[in-house]
């Protein structure tokens, strides 16, 4: 067990110029936001893990990702616990207004229920949004507040998506069929690739040329060359790897392992598990903070929410939510009082 410790995150700043020393001084340190997906709401807390304000969302949304000026957040409103629920599901996704800390909108989905997935397109000003009722991809203009395109899948429970770096392409996961849809946008065309059971969260290499995905019951992390579409290698893993981050530099591949209550860092190179934090929890989210040093991460079932430190593989902060909300995806937003 890694002993656990909290401790303040420490925001370095580069001088550049005179000003530098007074902005290193005074510059807020980062505060979360944390989706409760019990609770049906969205919480906003400080730096030091104090609640600050909760804002109501769709019922039980799953995943949630900010805008590229980070003024914004865009949250799933899943409308279920999880995919083993029977439910028709949601059919929005709602837009938090972080400054303001409140909502300030929410764009309908129509007849695409279940939305789960989400990926932001900056370039083109696009989110990308899959649905499980059906199984489909969806671009949602953020000017337009609209669903502008969706394409089929071909999978059953699309269930997370990954946008290559050039934006023609996005990598959805089907939880179901045990396969990853690699989406041409130009074609509309869906090209299947098989890689282990119920695969989940997935991540690109900066060059696009690697997808990585984690394969919850196979206990991999399926390794998938863009060009060819093909399965090129795994990673084994602990139990139960259902989200997965690269590390700026590309070295590390790090994942939540949702049996096994951990976090799990691997070599990629070496396609080798080199290091578990333990967690008091289920951990299924995962996320990567501005600077790409730590992670952040949440266990429902304990209301528990933990900074990691990538580098020194710990936990450096941890506090608890309101009991019984359930926290899942945590992001890190700029410093608020």
């Amino acid at each position: 067990m890694i002993r656990r410790m909290a401790c303040c995150i420490v925001l370095t700043f580069v001088a550049c110029g005179p000003g530098a020393e007074t902005e290193r001084e005074t510059a807020a340190p980062a505060s979360f936001l944390v989706l409760q997906k019990l609770a049906s709401s969205a919480a906003f807390y400080s730096a030091d893990g104090d609640l600050l304000t909760t804002v109501p969302v769709g019922k039980n949304p799953h995943e949630m990702i900010l805008s590229a000026d980070g003024r914004y957040a865009y949250v799933t409103d899943y409308g279920a616990l999880g995919v083993e629920q029977e439910a028709e599901g949601g059919s929005t996704v709602t837009v938090i207004d972080i400054q303001a800390r409140g909502k300030s909108g929410v764009i309908g989905l129509g007849e695409f229920r279940r939305p789960h997935g989400i990926d932001l397109d900056p370039d083109r000003g696009r989110l990308l949004v899959t649905t499980e009722n059906p199984n489909r991809l969806l671009l949602i203009d953020l000017h337009q507040q609209q669903v502008v395109e969706d394409f089929a899948t071909r999978g059953r429970t699309s269930h997370m998506v990954t946008q290559s770096p050039d934006g023609t392409r996005a990598f959805v996961s089907n939880v179901a069929t045990g396969d990853v849809s690699v989406v041409d946008f130009a074609t509309g065309a869906a090209e299947l690739i098989p890689v282990g059971e119920r695969p989940e969260g997935s991540a690109v290499t900066g060059d696009g040329r690697t997808l990585f995905v984690a394969c919850r019951e196979s206990n991999i992390i399926a390794m998938i060359d863009t060009e060819s579409n093909a399965v090129i290698g795994e990673i084994p893993t602990g139990r139960g790897p259902n989200r997965v981050r690269l590390t700026p530099d590309g070295r590390f591949a790090a994942y939540s392992l949702v049996h096994d209550h951990q976090i799990g860092i691997a070599d990629v190179e070496l396609r080798q598990q080199i290091a578990t934090i333990d967690l008091g929890g289920a951990p299924v989210s995962l996320q990567l903070s501005a600077d790409g040093e730590r992670l952040l991460t949440a266990s429902q079932d304990n209301d528990r929410v933990y900074v990691i430190s990538i580098r020194d593989r710990r936990i450096v902060k941890q506090f608890s939510t309101v009991r019984g909300t359930g926290p899942d995806p945590v992001l890190e937003i700029a410093g608020l009082q």
